[in-house]
């Protein structure tokens, strides 16, 4: 692991990364997570769902979708789209992957309202949560829960709870709830939309706020610690050994202030007390390789290269005419400090 990036510290955006076979498309990567050997996982809502690439961006395995290839049906999307999807589809809808310190997977199914223990190659060893979402802002899980981490130590699982409720729920390693917490509100240990989470450090999580435009950092028993301001904030990685920073992703402003320089579409780098270390991404979202279209994800590989999911047929691609796939995924290549 490299260590902690200044603001001095050089990246280069690497155009067309990610080389997927004819017959697949990811329509978008709406996560991103990389193992112990850099390997990088993507949690796609295309007809193969995980796709897995090495460093260099051949995708070397995929799964979740039995057959790909033969037909497809029409379903409505959270926002109401109208999209393709198929049948032999494992998960609803993606929406976040991790890595744990044992090398397995954990991949949020937010329509599904569970979460899904697999190993690298897909084989199911658990799964949280019943499959029916929970009452409206109850507390109660889930509710489209939006992310997940797990606690190398002690092997617990914390859970996000975001779309429709307002909540951070600790699970033991076996998938038995052990505690909840968070309401809504925007009073430090409340939430609008915690929509990802992350372990800071051995003894704490940080929450990306989403719609609070900030990132909150909590005890592993929901006591508040700190937080500060992030525009947007929607992904979270945090650096591991020498490496000690905070990688948060920033989504855009409301179409009020679109075309205003500046505001979101950014990879801000901070160190642990908050501090803006380093930046990435143009003034303005687009699909060149040094912009953002709409961050969802974000991760970084043992050589601090990073990289970025986007949700950008949701919130852009479907909206253009007709609707089309748009870049989704970035990588950031460091090269110097």
């Amino acid at each position: 692991m490299v260590n902690t990036p200044t603001a001095t510290t050089k990246y280069i955006p690497v155009a067309g990364w990610a080389k997927i076979p004819h017959g697949l498309y990811m329509r978008e990567a709406t996560s991103v997570a990389v193992d112990s050997d850099d390997h990088v996982y993507i949690f796609s809502r295309g007809n193969m769902p995980v796709m897995i690439f090495d460093r260099d961006g051949n995708m070397i395995d995929g799964w979740g979708n039995d057959d790909p290839y033969t037909g497809t049906i029409e379903r409505t999307d959270p926002y109401g789209n109208t999209v393709l999807s198929w049948p032999g589809n494992r998960f609803v809808w993606a929406h976040s992957i991790r890595v744990d310190h044992e090398d397995n997977l954990w991949l949020v199914d937010v329509q599904g309202h569970q979460i899904h223990k697999t190993t690298k190659s897909g084989e199911e060893l658990l799964v949280i949560g019943t499959g029916e979402p929970a009452v409206f802002q109850s507390g109660d899980p889930f509710n489209r829960p939006t992310d997940v981490t797990i606690d190398p130590n002690s092997g617990d699982v914390f859970i996000s709870d975001g779309y429709r409720n307002s909540r951070v729920h600790r699970y033991d390693s076996a998938g038995n709830h052990k505690l909840s917490w968070g309401s809504s509100g925007d009073r430090p240990g409340e939430f609008s939309l915690p929509h990802n989470i992350a372990m800071f450090g051995d003894d704490a999580v940080i929450v990306c706020d989403r719609e609070n435009h900030r990132v909150q950092v909590f005890s592993l028993d929901g006591e508040f610690r700190n937080q500060w301001h992030v525009h947007k904030a929607v992904a979270v990685w945090t650096g591991r050994g020498e490496d000690q920073a905070v990688y948060v992703a920033e989504q855009g402003p409301p179409p009020v202030q679109h075309g205003v320089p500046n505001l979101g579409h950014h990879l801000s780098i901070f160190n642990r007390d908050g501090e803006l270390i380093n930046r990435l991404g143009a003034p303005l979202p687009g699909e060149h390789p040094d912009q953002f279209l709409w961050p969802h994800s974000v991760a970084v590989d043992s050589h601090g290269d990073i990289y970025v999911a986007e949700v950008s047929y949701v919130e852009v691609g479907s909206k253009e005419n007709p609707p089309r796939e748009m870049v989704s995924l970035r990588k950031w290549q460091r090269i110097s400090d």
